[in-house]
């Protein structure tokens, strides 16, 4: 998933640098939400609702 976060932050920051608005920002909520669901499942692991097996 990490990997996923840094190739659209890579996206995102090459497509403003080159003036494409649109697509930064859809890599940059597709990023944002990616680091949004790992936080989630970290806090449901530490707390130990999900188990991994």
């Amino acid at each position: 998933m990490i990997e996923w976060i840094l190739i659209l932050l890579a996206i995102a920051g090459i497509a403003a640098l080159l003036g494409f608005d649109r697509l930064s920002g859809v890599a940059l909520t597709g990023a944002k939400l990616l680091v949004v669901i790992g936080l989630v499942m970290l806090l449901l692991l530490a707390l130990g609702i999900v188990a991994v097996a």
